[in-house]
């Protein structure tokens, strides 16, 4: 059944907002002024269903645009009008690193998620972590956020990625192929999709040590179905880093 488009509160007969809401033009631009505070879109969407909706459809595009202008473009530019997942999975990847549960993921270590003030995203460096058959597939990758003396052997970083139309990329034509198998449990902090192994496929080219500045036979990461991308890494120590990017 199709249902028409309420402009009014659906949350609960108790919430405060059973009269009516502004319009979405005079609540677009009162975050306009706000420049698309992440935490302010957060806190609107647990108001009710029909603020949650507009933040969803509306709110989180105009945030990740305003915050990785260039990348956004060029996510959009295969002629959708959407990404992979949904806008408010992307918001939170650009700002937010996922962390790790001791028996999930990186079951060796517990490291808290947490928000990042902001982080740079990079199509170059995500050739990096592409086997070269795969390099003209686009993928953008964050500088990894680094935990000092977390992990058993020393710094421990994290990083995330989204790719461009997932869907029709060489990665996940190869991870088919390959017969590469969904992780039984776990799933993408950022969209809850299914996740595959890039380790376990043997998919991590020695390239992306490089890239990060860390041991080749410690890093992990996986891709979801969606293409958001999530990993971790022992680092070198600094000097070793230098040398190694030389």
């Amino acid at each position: 059944m199709i249902l028409t488009k309420q402009y009014r509160c659906i949350h609960s007969a108790s919430c405060a907002c059973t009269k009516g809401h502004l319009s979405e033009d005079v609540i677009f631009l009162v975050f306009q002024q706000l420049n698309w505070n992440p935490k302010l879109i957060a806190t609107l969407s647990c108001t009710c269903k029909w603020f949650d909706d507009l933040a969803k459809r509306v709110l989180w595009k105009e945030f990740c645009r305003a915050r990785a202008p260039k990348m956004m473009l060029d996510l959009q530019s295969s002629g959708s009008h959407s990404v992979d997942g949904n806008w408010r999975a992307l918001g939170k990847l650009l700002i937010y690193c996922s962390g790790c549960t001791r028996g999930g993921l990186f079951n060796s270590i517990q490291i808290p998620g947490h928000f990042v003030y902001r982080t740079r995203f990079s199509r170059t460096s995500g050739k990096s972590f592409l086997l070269p058959q795969c390099r003209t597939d686009v993928l953008y990758v964050s500088d990894p956020c680094e935990h000092l003396d977390q992990g058993e052997e020393g710094d421990v970083g994290f990083f995330r990625g989204v790719f461009k139309s997932f869907s029709m990329s060489k990665v996940r034509k190869m991870l088919i192929k390959k017969g590469a198998q969904l992780h039984p449990t776990e799933v993408c902090p950022y969209c809850k999709a299914k996740l595959w192994s890039m380790l376990q496929a043997k998919m991590i080219p020695q390239s992306a040590s490089c890239r990060l500045g860390a041991y080749e036979d410690c890093i992990e990461y996986y891709v979801c179905l969606n293409g958001h991308m999530l990993g971790i890494c022992t680092l070198l120590p600094l000097s070793d880093s230098e040398e190694a990017s030389e």
